[in-house]
């Protein structure tokens, strides 16, 4: 038997915003510049990121990996 098909305002994943998602970006740091800590890890990515601009191209894929805490997260969002 077929099951019925999915409404759109059944799906898990959405585009939209969730109450109080985002709240932290305000107090993360928006650029390389603005980050605080990691500064071999910063410099590398810096290094990337001018690189690519220069080229008027995308960057290519960089992994992060590490423990919670070290800001793998704000430095991909310094990144992007």
């Amino acid at each position: 038997m077929a099951e019925p098909a999915e409404r759109p305002d059944d799906r898990i994943v959405s585009a939209d915003r969730m109450p109080g998602e985002g709240a932290d970006r305000a107090l993360r740091p928006q650029g390389f510049d603005e980050f605080v800590g990691q500064p071999h890890a910063k410099a590398n990515l810096k290094v990337f990121v001018e690189a690519a601009r220069s080229r008027g191209e995308a960057m290519d894929h960089v992994l992060l990996f590490g423990p919670p805490g070290l800001g793998k997260t704000t430095l991909a969002n310094c990144s992007a």
